[in-house]
């Protein structure tokens, strides 16, 4: 396998395992007002904003996750610097979205406690919401718009627009993915929480997942009838995309049935099978036009050396950042208020 190759695993891996990380603490954030206990009347006496089931269940993780995006950028701009320049500048309005929108919820989440009144709460509720549907939805929308195609320009370069975003496909694709996130959240505060808050979390993931799966059935009805994707290896596409749908499926039918385990783990496939539609379907090419040309692996990535100085990096950062998962993960395992205090 060569290097280039290696790398391009390497750049999936880490958009994935972002996805699949951050995916659950968006999802979280955006439930966490239909996942709040107020207790009995005694603890709403001594906690008026009543429980935080949905933060409780992220706060060991929190910021954490951002890892892989960081990584997944710096494997960007290292590895293949051609695609980050033109990536980037085309999708400049989303990306300035996604941190709006993650700075904005990271800090609504620390300063909540801090409200003084009803008032203030609901305006931080509020933007830990904002801060986990606005990067849900964006991302949503970038793998829509790599899914089907750019304009590209006489010079080469790919320009995306109003135009390109709010497209029929693109938008769908924006909205499952909001809905599958949240899904996902849902399955991890199950997997923390108390067998009540679990149960609650449990059939409000199945609705979601009810409605993650009608905007994908739109999506790949569109893809059928020439609106949707346009796949290069359509063999490979269709392949992942009937995975993504039986993880789909797999994760609604645990849901309902009780097995919240067993609908994180479909949910944790289902995030990350997209990342692999977009890079199995579009292989040899990283970004694609929608008049059939593209950018390919050999224009994007950096010269074979520099690959192999970056070669001796990945080997010491990506088993620290693996480590420190698995750390975190076995450190903070079982369900809040029984073995962790509440955080915020």
């Amino acid at each position: 396998m060569s290097l280039e190759i290696a790398w391009l695993g390497l750049l999936g891996l880490m958009l994935a395992g972002y996805f699949v990380l951050g995916g659950y603490d968006y999802g979280a954030q955006m439930l966490h007002p239909f996942l709040r206990d107020g207790g009995d009347e005694q603890a709403r006496a001594e906690k008026p904003e009543g429980g935080n089931a949905a933060l409780d269940a992220i706060a060991p993780f929190f910021l954490g996750n951002e890892v892989w995006l960081v990584a997944f950028a710096g494997v960007m701009f290292g590895a293949f610097p051609h695609l980050e320049g033109t990536l980037l500048s085309g999708l400049y309005p989303l990306i300035v979205a996604i941190l709006a929108g993650l700075v904005l919820g990271n800090a609504a989440v620390q300063l909540r406690r801090r409200a003084r009144g009803a008032r203030g709460r609901r305006v931080w509720d509020a933007l830990i919401v904002f801060g986990g549907a606005v990067p849900a939805l964006c991302w949503g929308l970038v793998v829509g718009l790599l899914l089907h195609g750019v304009p590209r320009r006489a010079d080469g370069s790919f320009h995306i627009g109003f135009g390109e975003v709010f497209t029929p496909f693109v938008l769908v694709c924006g909205i499952a993915t909001i809905l599958l996130f949240a899904a996902h959240g849902a399955g991890f505060v199950a997997i923390r929480s108390g067998s009540e808050m679990a149960s609650r979390a449990r059939e409000l993931g199945a609705k979601l997942l009810l409605g993650a799966g009608a905007a994908a059935l739109v999506a790949l009805l569109l893809t059928v009838f020439g609106s949707g994707a346009s796949m290069t290896n359509r063999g490979a596409s269709w392949v992942i995309a009937g995975a993504l749908v039986v993880a789909l499926g797999v994760a609604w039918w645990s849901f309902t049935g009780g097995h919240q385990v067993r609908a994180f783990v479909a949910t944790c496939c289902a995030t990350a099978l997209p990342v692999l539609l977009v890079g199995a379907g579009h292989y040899p090419y990283l970004l694609i036009s929608s008049a059939g040309h593209g950018l390919d692996i050999h224009d994007a990535v950096t010269d074979d050396a520099t690959l192999k100085i970056l070669s001796v990096f990945g080997v010491l950062v990506v088993p620290t950042i693996l480590a420190y998962q698995a750390w975190s993960w076995w450190a903070f395992r079982g369900r809040t208020g029984l073995r962790h205090p509440s955080y915020f």
